[in-house]
Order: structure tokens, then sequence, then C-alpha cells
């Protein structure tokens, strides 16, 4: 039998992924797919969805770094940083955005909140339903959870970027026997 706490998660979760709009994952794939680098970045539980994504970018054949990782080089025009934060205003984030724009690279965000600072700044968002207990955005909160501190927003972020992979998998023609190779052996 279902334990009663995921049924409550999985119901949220069903609940929530609607307000993911498909149009907005459409458009971060594109970006992606005409940027010549792709670094994406994160705090906290939101950075390990990220991290998750760059891996996947990695076996996608994009050239992907994970913002903070000692050999990710420097951003330059051409390439993008995406930046996955619930509040979209966290102090390190912010300032990595600054920097990116005014490197020249393009910017995307995954937040809650698409008027905070990050949302200001980017040339996409991904909206993705959350509450946190950060938010110094001034915006409601777009969904109510029984889960602590932003964990909906984890959740529905991984989600999120994993439709992100399945768009780009048709864009670059790429399929699980294709990417397989790139998987990590060193393990």
């Amino acid at each position: 039998m279902q334990s009663k706490n995921m049924a409550t998660i999985i119901s949220e979760l069903n609940t929530y992924s609607v307000g993911v709009s498909e149009e907005d994952v459409d458009n971060l794939a594109q970006l992606i797919v005409k940027s010549n680098r792709i670094f994406i970045a994160g705090a906290g539980r939101s950075g390990f969805a990220a991290k998750g994504f760059a891996n996947r970018l990695m076996h996608l054949n994009l050239e992907a770094h994970f913002v903070g990782d000692p050999t990710t080089p420097s951003i330059q025009p051409g390439d993008l940083l995406i930046i996955g934060s619930g509040s979209g205003s966290t102090s390190s984030l912010v300032a990595n955005a600054k920097k990116a724009k005014n490197a020249g690279a393009k910017l995307a965000t995954v937040t809650i909140y698409p008027t905070a600072t990050i949302g200001s700044l980017a040339d996409v968002i991904v909206t993705v339903p959350g509450e946190t207990p950060k938010n110094d955005s001034g915006a409601a909160d777009t969904a109510s959870s029984v889960q602590p501190m932003g964990s909906l927003f984890e959740q529905l972020s991984w989600l999120t970027y994993d439709a992100v992979v399945l768009q780009l998998m048709g864009l670059l023609h790429e399929t699980t026997d294709t990417m397989f190779p790139r998987h990590a052996n060193l393990e």
C-alpha cells in the first residue's frame, strides 16, 4: 500500500505541474540549442536539481558547466546561464546573473517569482509554481504545500528540467541509445 505522505506529494505535483507552461519549456530548449555553452547555477536543494540538469545536458552532447565547479570556465558572449532559484533573489545568484549579462551572455531562470531580481534580468523565464519562506519579491506564492521550505518547487524544478531534456532530445535527434555512451564510466 502506498504511503499516505507519498500520495500527498504526488497529488501536489500533479496539481501544480499544470502551472508550468509548455511555451516556457520550449523557449528554454530553443535558447539552449542556440547557445555555445550552457552554464547552470542554483543554491541549496534547488542547486541539486540544477546540477542534475547540467548532467543531462552533457549527456545530450552539449557543453554544460555547473557554476562553482573548479573546471567551470569564464562565461562569454554566445553562452547561456540558467539559474534555478525559487525566490529569484538569492544574492550569490543575482551577482552571477549580473556578471553573465555584463559579459554579453544570455540569461534564463527557473523560478517561482518571475518579477524578482533574476527574472527582471532574464531573456527567458520558466515559471514554476511554489512557495518559499525566502520570498522577498512582494509577489504572492503560487502554490500551497504541506511540504517544508520549498520542497514542492525543487521537485517541480527537477520535472521541468526533465521536460526540457525531452524537448531537447527531439530537437537534437538524441535518444537514450545515443546519450548512454556519454554516461560516466568512472564512478
